[in-house]
């Protein structure tokens, strides 16, 4: 019985800190991973749309086109 319960506690996460500590590393990585992932997303969806089509009144361009 001892040695079941001694298997067992190999495998808890709350007594090996090998395995927990690999364990929280890998959602460390998970984590940066998604936030970086989820930021590039959103700054693809705000970009630059290119060059909006203004209209610009004629007597403020650079040489002013009077009636």
């Amino acid at each position: 019985m001892s040695n079941e319960m001694n298997q067992q506690a190999k495998k808890d996460v709350s007594r090996n800190w090998v395995s927990t500590s690999r364990f929280i590393f890998y959602l460390q990585v998970f984590c940066i991973v998604a936030f970086f992932l989820g930021g590039c997303y959103k700054l693809y969806q705000k970009r630059y749309k290119g060059k909006p089509d203004v209209e610009i009144q004629g007597s403020t361009k650079y040489t002013p086109e009077y009636k």
